[in-house]
Formats: structure tokens, sequence, C-alpha cells
């Protein structure tokens, strides 16, 4: 990722990874927590061992205590064979719990005994299981909030607080977007076997200025939907979803114009095309705040095309009535 954030993000992963301390990643759904927690995996003395998750908001209050915890033939009603849970399944790994603070207080008391002696008992069971597992936690809201609400418990928090990654939201990510779009285009062209479809520079400005509430699993959302839409085709406003549609400038800017942010250029058919050319050249270089590079690449054209026409407008005399 090109971000600051995501760059010192990923460099506190790559530090705190190898080493035996709770992990505790903080940030908005769909901001990428569980590809973190993979990441720390990966990148962990555990990496031969499983990697099992959990979303703590998806299991039904009265199953999580089997879900992780495994039950007994005959346990409760609908028990018919032995089953083991998550945390067994772990052993060796790594457990990730997503949205932890969603997990029942009864369980939470559970969970806390496995962590001061690494033994559970199964729903029903009366033998003790030891199970090696590192646990890797993920949270909308900082636990320390849910624990003064009096939602999550003190102990527990206290015996998995470790190093906290904070996981910023899409918005605050500008310069990843295009490597995210990129990497979405290629790998959901291959999920769907199409030709991979090619944004336009309107619609990838029209991705920026969106606000993405669902953050990166909202984008790749999109994209999937672009890759089915427009296989092996450009992209254009237009073909974005009406919620991305509606912050974009009123109509999709041809490829010889210039658009930055709400910017729209307009260009008068009764100006000489070295008006014209001027016109395009200044308004690129604005938006670019006078980087050339970019306002080339913004234009399509080369650093020694704007170069070249810089030259001739600062000494007039030297190519007069040469347009190019």
């Amino acid at each position: 990722m090109r971000s600051s954030a995501m760059r010192e993000l990923g460099r506190v992963l790559r530090m705190v990874a190898p080493r035996e301390v709770g992990i505790s990643l903080v940030g908005e759904s769909g901001t990428g927590k569980e590809v973190l927690a993979r990441q720390l995996h990966d990148l962990s003395l555990r990496r031969s061992g499983p990697f099992i998750p959990i979303n703590c908001a998806a299991v039904p209050e009265p199953l999580f205590e089997s879900e992780l915890f495994g039950h007994e033939r005959g346990a409760f009603t609908g028990a018919v064979e032995k089953t083991r849970g998550k945390l067994q399944a772990a052993d060796g790994g790594t457990l990730f719990l997503d949205e932890i603070g969603e997990m029942p207080i009864s369980v939470q008391a559970k969970l806390l005994r496995f962590l001061e002696n690494r033994k559970f008992m199964r729903v029903g069971g009366t033998e003790k299981i030891s199970v090696d597992a590192r646990i890797v936690c993920a949270t909308l809201r900082p636990l320390e909030e849910e624990v003064k609400a009096g939602r999550f418990r003190a102990d527990v928090y206290y015996r998995i607080q470790g190093v906290t990654l904070d996981v910023p939201p899409l918005r605050e990510r500008q310069a990843d977007f295009p490597p995210l779009v990129r990497l979405f285009l290629k790998q959901l062209a291959a999920k769907h076997g199409t030709p991979p479809a090619r944004m336009t520079r309107a619609a990838m400005d029209a991705l920026r200025r969106h606000d993405w509430p669902g953050n990166v699993r909202e984008l790749r959302s999109v994209i999937e939907l672009v890759t089915l839409l427009r296989a092996g085709k450009q992209v254009r406003v237009r073909d974005l979803p009406r919620p991305i549609r509606e912050v974009a400038p009123v109509s999709e800017a041809p490829s010889a114009s210039v658009t930055g942010g709400d910017h729209v250029l307009e260009i008068s058919l009764d100006a000489t095309l070295d008006e014209s050319i001027r016109k395009i050249l200044d308004a690129a270089l604005a938006l670019e705040r006078g980087n050339r590079s970019r306002a080339a690449e913004r234009l399509g054209i080369s650093l020694r095309t704007i170069q070249r026409h810089l030259a001739r407008w600062a000494h007039p005399a030297r190519l007069a009535g040469h347009v190019g």
C-alpha cells in the first residue's frame, strides 16, 4: 500500500508478528482486519499451523460456547456426536476472534480460564483439553471503551491486552486507491474468467470522492460489479453504482479535457488551437500543483511534450506560428 498510515501499520505488524504478544486490531467494518490477521499469522512462527477465524457478531449466543469450545455427544438437544470447537481446531496456529466485543459475557468467563492455563472443557464434557493457540482479536471500538460501558469483562481485557493496531478507514487512504483497484480488477477478472475492465481517469476520480462507509469490502464489491458489466472495456462514471455517480461531476470529461475534484475545464470553440492547448496545460499544472510529470500523466501525453510547449511560450519568437 502507498499511504503512510498503511506503510506504518505494515512496519509494526512485521515487528510484532514473530513475537508471542497479544494483538488487537481496531477499525471500522470492512477495513481489512481479517486480511491483516492472516498476514500476522503468515509472518509468525506459527505460520505452518492453522488460521481459524470466528466472527463473534455472527454466532447466536446459545451456540457460541459450542462454536468456540466444541461439545460432547448428548450435551444438548441436537448434539448427536462429539464435535471439536474452533479453539481446538486452531491448536498450533492462530485463533482470530473478529468483533470480540460481541462475545457473550458468559463465554468471556470461560475464555478467561483458557487464557490463564491454556485448558478448557467441551460443553457437556469433564475432560480438560490442552491447546496451544495464539489469540488475535479485532473490534470496531477500542475494548477499553467496551469495558467502561460494562459490555466487556475487564479481567479478559487485561489478559488479552497487548499491542493495539489501528486500521484506518479507506476514505483516509487516498493513495491506496490505485493499487487496490488494480488488484481487485485483476483478482476478480480471474475469478469470473473475464478480461479485466479498465478504469477511466474520471471513474477513478469518482471512486476517490465517494465516502466508502463499507471501506475495502465495499470497494471490492463495486469492482466486482464493473468486472461483470464491463469485462475487457473501459469503466466510465456512468457505469458505477448510483451512490458513487451522485458525488461525481455532472458530466464525464472526454479525453481532451481536464478534471479534478469538482473542476471542469471549458474550452471555447472560438479560441485558437494554441490558446486551447495552453488553457488545458495551465489547468493540468494547476491541478497537479506545478508537477509537470503528473500533469503529463493526467493528460495522457509525454513530459517532453509539456516541456516543449512551455519553452515555446516562454520564447514565442523561437517557434513563431508553430503549434505542434
